[in-house]
């Protein structure tokens, strides 16, 4: 199986070394090409673009940060695709683009899986991802000794848009607990409590959940390492946000979170980690 990869940000990076050491032909195209560096010593053929990328390949991914780059990089990879194609989004990206894409891909004689996945950086690097797949089963079964390659676990949610969907609902309440969580860290400070003794109750009590308990000690620890961008924390809440509210429903806890990251966005922790939403509040 001959894959091109699109995309080596921070999960991209990680995914694509998983496929690699799996030992598939790899094909990988990034906007910075000095990410693609790292790829190409351990293996990958590097293109110069998204179409020389996809050129012959029978699977090509894509993980790149939103709808304007996923737009731009599949205009690309679409002119060198061959008939009988296999296309993954695992951007989080709206559904409005993945309708979209999928029309094109289909146009290409391609079949398309919208593929977004859960977990972070350390779970790219491990092969430890979970893709939610919307679209063909027979296309996902084709595909899924590529995805084994970088998951823990692959489920199928339905038809096209289905795993873009839920990836959205999953992020916007990874929003919703971002924002109260940091809201109640400089509670904490302001009232003169112990961060650390509090930040036990909290993750290992009834508000506890695994993002809180992940989130909060990074919080606590002042670890600047990036695992997820507070910019795209926004991006992901604002396509919640307007899914929803397509769906007739008031997305009142979504906003607030949504105000909250933006603010901090404003304040320029927009490319640090989505922990640092604390210290834009705290001041």
């Amino acid at each position: 199986m001959k894959i091109a990869f699109l995309g080596l940000g921070i999960m991209g990076s990680g995914m694509a070394l998983r496929l690699v050491k799996a030992g598939f032909d790899v094909t990988i195209h990034n906007r910075n090409p000095a990410r693609a560096a790292p790829l190409g010593e351990a293996g990958a053929t590097i293109a110069t673009s998204a179409r020389a990328a996809a050129t012959d390949a029978d699977l090509v991914i894509s993980m790149v940060s939103d709808d304007a780059a996923a737009r731009a990089v599949w205009i690309d990879a679409l002119e060198g695709v061959k008939p009988g194609f296999i296309a993954i989004e695992s951007s989080t990206v709206s559904l409005a683009w993945v309708k979209d894409w999928a029309t094109q891909v289909t146009a290409r004689g391609g079949s398309a899986l919208d593929a977004p996945v859960t977990g972070s950086k350390a779970a790219a690097e491990n092969g430890e991802l979970v893709f939610l797949v919307g679209g063909d089963a027979k296309a996902l079964e084709a595909a899924r000794p590529a995805l084994d390659a970088m998951s823990k676990g692959v489920t199928h949610l339905g038809a096209t848009g289905a795993g873009a969907t839920l990836k959205l609902i999953n992020n916007f309440m990874c929003g919703v607990q971002l924002a109260s969580l940091a809201e109640a860290l400089t509670m904490v400070d302001r009232a003169g409590l112990d961060p650390k003794q509090a930040i036990d109750i909290l993750a290992h009590g009834s508000p506890g959940s695994p993002f809180v308990r992940l989130v909060s000690g990074r919080m606590a620890g002042g670890d600047d390492a990036v695992h997820f961008l507070l910019r795209l924390m926004g991006k992901d809440l604002a396509y919640a946000k307007a899914e929803g509210e397509a769906l007739g429903i008031d997305m009142t806890t979504v906003a607030a979170a949504l105000a909250q990251v933006q603010g901090g966005v404003n304040k320029g922790f927009g490319d640090g980690d989505i922990s640092g939403l604390y210290k834009a509040m705290k001041g």
